[in-house]
């Protein structure tokens, strides 16, 4: 305040001396006119006034039937405490000084805007924005600065690719033959006129195709490009300013309050800071801002460079170099601040908010309503809170084409807590095609699946967590006429399976895969290779030509070999259409081997490769069908989980958990019921006298009415001993007082006031207890007989004394 101090006095002096001027100077000026002069002067200021006044009655103001409704959110003020209706009498006193400096501050910065220090609540009362604050819930001061949040919206990032490394061209050696040996090569009969001019025409069509693009993206740069934003730098902002120094932190940053993203004071979206504060004191910018934040320094304590508001020991320090700070010792120095201040300080009021309280159901919903929708350039994100939808949906992502956002381009939908495991459903509108993401837990141990129609043998890719199934497959590619699957870690060391399908035939009856499956052409199945066998025994590649009853097979390559042995089975009926047997003939099997062998020559060999591979075709073929019967299964299921959609809840959730609630819930019946069932046998009667008998015997006649007696006889005489015992205590406080009455009566001459008094209080306090006890007596003389048959009443009715109802029925 003594930079402001001064300033206001060096102003004030300078108005005071133009103003002596100015009276100086029209003084002189009228004595030196004429009289006419001013009369003439005041007649046309009158017209002028009558004139003026005369335009302004004549202005009317329509006022609009229809007003414009601002909706505000209603507050119930009648729960809130004192606090928020009401200042203190130091509030009161902080208000005004507020007032005077906000005053002072305004004269001396006249081009800077008001500052912003006592709003209204929500009770329309004013408070001082530093007792908004609670030191245990926000102890960073929080600043206002001139930027608005919608400029904080990040752009789509483009990836550019890398080209890939260049590859190592291998060369063959080749013998070089000498020249006279050499076949000519034919002779180039093309025209080369012909293909230059085809070689300008592409460039042509090139260029002009990439004039078209470059067009094409300059009109959508211009239309993309954003308008001046009128109010840029005129918008104000709250944020948070963590100063560095305590706790571990290494340098000043900024908090955004809405989203928790953390910024640097570098960041050139922060234009300026007018003001911050937290919940001891209040301090304004001086520095220049023309840099941004960049060039500013944050250090409370310089004066020059942060105005502060009010003056206590609890004041941010100048910044002090090691060697300053060397020969200061800081006892002395906060001893000698608190004796210097000690008049001036301001002890800041405390807070007058509540502490904020967050309930589990209010944070899981995380926004207003449970929803937030977030417009992006071109695309649009869609919040919800978990459990608000049905089906799981937690988040939405829609990219257009255009930037009024009118067609979509793809959809990407984050599901959670699905039974079905699905994560992730992504269309593309542009394809029509669908894919869907599973978490592992599916029941079909589904990881994606990309599909255009729900419908059987359309285009479609599944993909499955392989160690959760026992066949190892990985992917299965389905169209109209093919399937592909793909498999890993089976011990036949089956890679690859793709089936051809022919037309269906058709039939009377409703044709299915299941009833009337595709007719299988072709069927080709792909063999890791198998280390236990031989390289030229090991099947790389096996063909089933369905159709034309042939099988193919390739072996895997040896390593020091450039091909592989290659087999053909001509696969032929065993009999013929005489019932002969067919007999293995040579030109059934063709096949070429890179090192022959004997063995596999004889026809006994062949004819066992050519019935093991029969067996191995039919189980191939119904593996395929199989896979079909999968397929219609998988479909099926998909469609009842996205009708029924079901959400998981977990056994923690005992709010939304059903079965955790009833299961809770009849735990505490059961500890309800236990608990009386323990305070009915602690106040059970019958219990220390059935206690004397052996256990499971039945009670005979006699035994039950020398119970019942025995029962009445010892509660009557609890009763007698209850009375006895207030009628000691009756008798006891009786002489104790008359006591106290003799010995008053003894010493009554030289007791002292004090002395009276205490005799007096005890007199009171025992005719007191006295009246109690006789009228606990009394009581207990009324209700004792009634309790007595009221006994009496239950033991006849009471179960285990079945005899005594026998008796006087």
């Amino acid at each position: 305040m003594e930079v402001l101090r001064e300033k206001v006095e060096e102003e004030e002096e300078a108005e005071r001396e133009e103003a002596a001027e100015w009276a100086e100077w029209a003084r002189m000026e009228k004595m030196m006119r004429p009289v006419e002069v001013r009369k003439e002067e005041i007649t046309l200021k009158q017209e002028t006034l009558r004139d003026l006044e005369k335009k302004l009655s004549e202005i009317q103001i329509t006022v609009s039937a229809e007003l414009p409704a601002f909706t505000k959110d209603t507050i119930d003020i009648s729960k809130l405490p004192i606090s928020y209706k009401t200042n203190t009498p130091k509030e009161e006193h902080l208000l005004q000084v507020a007032d005077n400096f906000s005053r002072q501050y305004s004269h001396l910065c006249p081009d800077r805007v008001p500052l912003f220090l006592h709003p209204l609540n929500e009770c329309e009362v004013p408070k001082f924005v530093s007792t908004t604050l609670r030191p245990t819930l926000m102890p960073y001061p929080e600043l206002y600065n001139w930027d608005s949040c919608a400029q904080f919206v990040s752009d789509f990032l483009t990836m550019v690719p890398l080209p890939d490394p260049l590859k190592p061209t291998i060369k063959k050696e080749e013998k070089v033959l000498p020249k006279k040996y050499t076949i000519k090569p034919p002779r180039d009969l093309c025209s080369r006129f012909e293909q230059e001019q085809e070689v300008k025409k592409q460039q042509e069509i090139r260029a002009q195709e990439k004039k078209r693009l470059r067009e094409e993206e300059e009109r959508l740069m211009e239309a993309e490009k954003a308008k001046p934003d009128a109010l840029h730098g005129l918008r104000v902002h709250s944020w948070v300013l963590v100063l560095s120094g305590k706790r571990e932190v290494p340098e000043n940053f900024f908090i955004d309050p809405f989203t928790g993203h953390s910024y640097s004071t570098q960041d050139e979206h922060f234009l300026g800071i007018e003001s911050l504060w937290n919940h001891k004191n209040y301090w304004i910018n001086m520095q220049d801002c023309w840099n941004c934040c960049k060039d500013l320094i944050f250090d409370l304590g310089d004066p020059v460079r942060w105005e502060y508001m009010l003056l206590g020991t609890d004041k941010s320090q100048l910044s002090l170099t090691e060697e300053d700070d060397s020969g200061i010792n800081d006892e002395d120095d906060v001893e000698n601040l608190g004796k210097e201040d000690e008049d001036k300080s301001f002890d800041m009021p405390h807070s007058w908010v509540e502490q904020i309280e967050i309930s589990p159901e209010a944070f899981e919903t995380r926004c207003p309503n449970g929803k937030k929708v977030i417009q992006y350039k071109r695309a649009k994100l869609e919040k919800w809170a978990p459990y608000l939808n049905s089906n799981g949906l937690v988040s939405r992502l829609t990219t257009y084409e255009d930037l009024q956002c009118t067609n979509i381009l793809e959809i990407k939908e984050w599901y959670q807590n699905r039974e079905d495991m699905l994560e992730l459903k992504h269309i593309n509108k542009t394809t029509d095609l669908k894919t869907d993401y599973f978490k592992p837990g599916h029941p079909q141990a589904l990881r994606v699946h990309s599909y255009k129609s729900m419908q059987p043998e359309m285009d479609r890719v599944i993909e499955f967590y392989e160690t959760a199934r026992v066949d190892g497959l990985m992917k299965r590619e389905e169209t109209p006429r093919t399937m592909t699957e793909y498999y890993q870690g089976r011990p036949d060391f089956l890679s690859y399976r793709h089936a051809s399908f022919g037309p269906r035939v058709k039939k009377l009856t409703l044709s299915s895969a299941e009833s009337n499956p595709r007719p299988i052409v072709k069927i080709t199945e792909r063999f890791f290779r198998n280390p236990a066998k031989p390289a030229e025994e090991d099947v790389a590649e096996r063909v089933f030509l369905v159709a034309e009853e042939r099988i193919q097979l390739r072996y895997h390559c040896r390593e020091d070999h450039i091909t592989a042995s290659k087999r053909e089975f001509l696969r032929r009926t065993e009999v013929d259409s005489k019932g002969n047997k067919i007999i293995m003939t040579p030109d059934m099997c063709i096949s070429f081997e890179v090192e022959p062998m004997e063995h596999t020559k004889k026809l006994l060999y062949q004819y066992e490769a050519m019935m093991h591979l029969k067996r191995e075709e039919k189980l191939s073929r119904h593996q395929v069908w199989e896979s079909e019967l999968e397929v219609l299964e998988i479909l099926k299921l998909r469609e009842e989980e996205e009708a029924a959609h079901t959400l998981t809840i977990s056994i923690y959730d005992t709010k939304r958990n059903e079965k955790s609630k009833e299961y809770r819930e009849a735990m505490e019946r059961m500890m309800h019921e236990e608990h009386l069932r323990q305070v009915e046998t602690q106040l059970d009667y019958l219990a220390p006298f059935l206690a004397q008998l052996p256990p499971g015997e039945k009670l005979t006649c006699w035994q039950a009415v020398r119970l019942k007696d025995e029962c009445l006889s010892d509660f009557k005489q609890r009763l007698i001993n209850k009375a006895n015992l207030i009628q000691a205590r009756f008798e006891k406080e009786t002489q104790e007082l008359q006591k106290k009455q003799q010995w008053y009566q003894e010493n009554q001459v030289t007791l002292t006031p004090e002395d009276e008094d205490l005799y007096l209080s005890y007199c009171s306090q025992a005719m007191f207890r006295i009246r109690i006890l006789e009228q606990r007596l009394n009581r207990h003389k009324e209700l004792a007989p009634l309790k007595y048959l009221a006994l009496e009443e239950k033991l006849y009715k009471d179960p285990r004394l079945g005899e005594l109802q026998k008796i006087f029925a």
